[in-house]
């Protein structure tokens, strides 16, 4: 049985900070489930009740288009190495561009990266932690450096141009942020 709680405690964060791959799942209230990888140094604890994510270039935007008709997300993290556990953040979340406020107040977090997206800012309604006994054991090697240099080939201009003719409608073809 998971133990719930009502926010991030510093054990859970600690844990989050150790993982190298996180997982984030969104839906519109019709339509398909999207759980998407995400890796990279683009997430931060804010406090027990927010984190923020940096949303990189991907093949689709279902996490932007999903936001903006139905705000609720998770987050679940899993222990691939030490001691067994998952870890899943449930919340309200918004999507913010550059040049926004919530942009401004919190890119100064992350590093410099190539393709960066959005913003993405959750407020942490629960946190449930479980065994996670069934997730195999996995050796962390590196991030893969394929997506920091694809956009980076695209440069701003090309980034812009994708988010235009790729990311504008989501599979379902729902509206994106991008349209």
């Amino acid at each position: 049985m998971g133990k719930q709680y009502d926010q991030i405690t510093e054990k859970h964060a600690q844990f989050i900070i150790h993982q190298q791959l996180f997982f984030v799942a969104t839906s519109t209230p019709e339509g398909r489930i999207n759980l998407s990888p995400k890796g990279h140094d683009s997430l931060r604890i804010v406090n027990p009740n927010q984190v923020v994510w940096l949303n990189l270039t991907g093949s689709g935007n279902e996490t932007g288009a999903h936001l903006m008709q139905d705000n609720r997300m998770t987050l679940m993290f899993c222990a691939f190495e030490g001691d067994p556990k998952v870890l899943r953040l449930y919340g309200q979340a918004t999507c913010h561009h550059e040049g926004s406020d919530e942009w401004d107040a919190h890119i100064g977090r992350f590093p410099l990266l190539p393709g960066a997206r959005q913003i993405i800012v959750m407020e942490v309604e629960s946190v449930v932690s479980s065994c996670g006994f069934g997730i195999p054991l996995y050796d962390y090697v590196d991030q893969r450096e394929e997506l920091p240099a694809w956009a980076e080939k695209k440069g701003v201009k090309g980034i812009r141009e994708y988010w235009q003719t790729r990311n504008n409608r989501t599979i379902d073809g729902k509206s994106t942020d991008f349209d």
